[in-house]
C-alpha cells in the first residue's frame, strides 16, 4: 500500500532522538476530502453506462461488430477493474461474500466509493480526531535543500482512506489503458468511416478521452511515487498541468494517428499494430528469460506460484498497453520483488519516445499518400503536420517537465540538459566521464537548474 498522507505545507517538526539518525517528528497527517475516488468513480459510472447505451444502438441498428467489439472493452475492463480492488483490498482473504458478490456484478467501484466516504465522514464528524495512532511511517523530505527523515504517525481511519485512494489510483489506469484506450479508438474509427457522430457516442468518446487522460497523468505520479519510496512527494498545480498537457497531447495525437492508419489501410493495418503490441508485451519476458532470474515469490504473501504468475502476466499487460498508446514512465523488470527498474532510465525514455516519433511519421505518411478516401473535405498534408507537430509539442512539455518541474529533480545525477548535451558531444563522453568521478555527489545538485 501506497503510504502517502496529507501534511501541512510547513509541517511543525520537532527533533526526537534516534540511536541510527536524527529523525523528525512530523504533525499528524490531515484528513482531506476524497476527490479523487469520487472522480474515479464518476468516470466508471459514466463510460459504463454510454458504453452500454451504444451497445444498444448498436443492436438496434443490426451493427453486430461494432456491438461485439464496445461490449467486449467494456466488460474486459470492468472485470480487470473488480480484480484490481480485490486484490489491493485482500479481499480474497477475509470472509466477505457480500463484497465478492457486488464486484461480480460490477458494482465494486460504486460500493467502495460509499465506503471511503462513510469513512471520511465519520472521521469529520470526530472532528479529525482519532483513536491512537496504528503505526509509524518514516519518509525522507527535501526542506531548503537539504534531506530530512520525518516520522508521522497514523490512525486506523486515515490509514484505511490512503488504501482506498491507492486502490482507486491503480484502478484508474486499468479502467483507462484496458479499456478506455481500445474503446476511444474503437469509436473514433467507427465515428471516421461513418461520418456520423451521434450524441451517445460522443458522450462515450469524451469519457473515454477524459478516462485516459486522468490515467496517464496518476501513471506519472505513481511512477514518482514507486522510484521514490522513501520520500515524501509534493505535486503542486503548475506541475500537474504540465504533466496534463504533456498526456493530453501525446495520447490524442497517437490515438489520432492509429486510427487514421487503421481507416486507411482497413485490415492490412492489423499485423502492423499487432507486431507493435506483442513486442512491448514479450520485451520484459524475453529480458527476464535472459537474465537467468527466478520468478519472484515475495510480491504478495500466501500467493503460489500460479498465483504469481497470473499478476506477473496481468502487469505486463498493463504495462504493454500503457507503452502502446504513450510512455509508461516506469521501466518492468520482472525478476525484481518491486517489479520496476527505480533508477532514472534516459535511455529507456529515449528510446521509446525515438521509436514511437519514427512510428507515427511512418503512419501520417502512409495516411497522407493512401488515405484518399478517408476524410474527402480535409487537407491530409495539414492534417499530418499537425499530429506531428502535437506530438512533439508533448515531447517539449515532458523535457520540461523533468528538467524543471520534476519535485525531485535535485536527486538526478544528470538532468535532461545534460543527456541532450552528451548526445550532441558523443565525440567527448569519455574524457567528461573520468574528470567528474571523483565530484559526481557534489555536482549531482549543481547540475540541476
Amino acid at each position: 500500500m501506497d503510504r502517502v498522507f496529507e501534511i501541512p505545507e510547513e509541517p511543525s517538526v520537532e527533533p526526537i532522538s534516534s540511536l541510527e539518525e536524527d529523525v523528525i517528528r512530523g504533525t499528524n497527517p490531515r484528513f482531506t476530502f476524497p476527490f479523487g475516488i469520487l472522480f474515479s468513480t464518476f468516470l466508471y459510472c459514466g463510460e459504463a453506462a454510454s458504453a452500454l447505451y451504444m451497445v444498444r444502438i448498436y443492436r438496434k441498428n443490426s451493427e453486430t461488430y461494432w456491438m461485439a467489439y464496445t461490449f467486449s472493452f467494456f466488460m474486459f475492463s470492468s472485470i480487470m477493474v473488480q480484480l484490481t480492488l480485490i486484490f489491493v483490498h485482500r479481499d480474497l482473504t477475509k470472509d466477505k461474500p457480500l463484497s465478492l458478490f457486488i464486484h461480480l456484478i460490477l458494482l465494486g467501484p460504486v460500493i467502495r466509493c460509499l465506503e471511503a466516504m462513510i469513512k471520511y465522514l465519520t472521521l469529520w464528524k470526530k472532528g479529525g480526531q482519532e483513536e491512537p495512532y496504528v503505526s509509524l511511517t518514516r519518509k525522507k523530505m527535501l526542506i531548503n535543500g537539504e534531506e530530512v527523515l520525518i516520522e508521522w504517525e497514523v490512525g486506523h481511519s486515515i490509514r484505511t482512506l490512503a488504501m482506498h485512494r491507492s486502490a482507486y489510483k491503480r484502478m484508474s489506469q486499468i479502467q483507462a489503458f484496458l479499456g478506455s484506450v481500445p474503446q476511444l479508438t474503437c469509436q473514433l474509427y467507427v465515428t471516421l468511416i461513418s461520418a456520423d457522430v451521434p450524441l451517445g457516442r460522443a458522450v462515450l468518446i469524451v469519457f473515454s478521452l477524459i478516462s485516459v487522460t486522468y490515467g496517464a497523468t496518476l501513471c506519472n505520479m505513481l511512477a514518482i511515487q514507486i522510484k521514490y519510496d522513501e520520500y515524501k512527494i509534493r505535486l503542486g498545480p503548475l506541475e500537474v498541468l504540465c504533466i496534463t498537457i504533456w498526456r493530453t497531447l501525446e495520447i490524442t495525437s497517437r490515438l489520432m494517428i492509429l486510427v487514421l492508419f487503421s481507416a486507411t489501410l482497413k485490415l492490412k493495418a492489423v499485423p502492423f499494430l499487432l507486431l507493435n503490441f506483442l513486442i512491448i508485451l514479450f520485451e520484459p519476458w524475453v529480458k527476464f528469460w535472459r537474465s537467468g532470474a527466478h520468478m519472484p515469490n515475495n510480491i504478495e504473501k500466501n500467493f503460489s506460484r500460479l498465483g504469481t504468475l497470473v499478476v506477473l502476466i496481468s502487469v505486463t499487460v498493463l504495462y504493454a498497453g500503457i507503452n502502446f498508446s504513450c510512455w509508461s514512465a516506469l521501466q518492468l523488470k520482472l525478476a525484481d520483488s518491486d517489479l520496476v527498474e527505480k533508477g532514472q532510465n534516459w535511455g529507456h525514455m529515449g528510446l521509446h519516445y525515438s521509436v514511437r516519433l519514427l512510428e507515427n511519421v511512418i503512419m501520417v505518411l502512409v495516411f497522407k499518400f493512401f488515405g484518399a478516401k478517408v476524410l474527402l473535405n480535409y487537407c491530409h498534408s495539414l492534417i499530418a503536420l499537425q499530429l506531428i507537430i502535437a506530438y512533439l509539442i508533448s515531447i517539449g512539455f515532458m523535457l520540461l517537465f523533468f528538467q524543471y518541474l520534476h519535485p525531485l529533480r535535485s536527486l538526478f545525477t544528470h538532468n535532461v540538459v545534460d543527456c541532450l548535451h552528451c548526445v550532441c558531444c558523443y565525440q567527448h563522453p569519455r574524457g567528461r566521464v573520468e574528470n567528474s568521478e571523483p565530484s559526481i555527489d557534489a555536482e549531482a545538485r549543481q547540475s540541476i537548474v
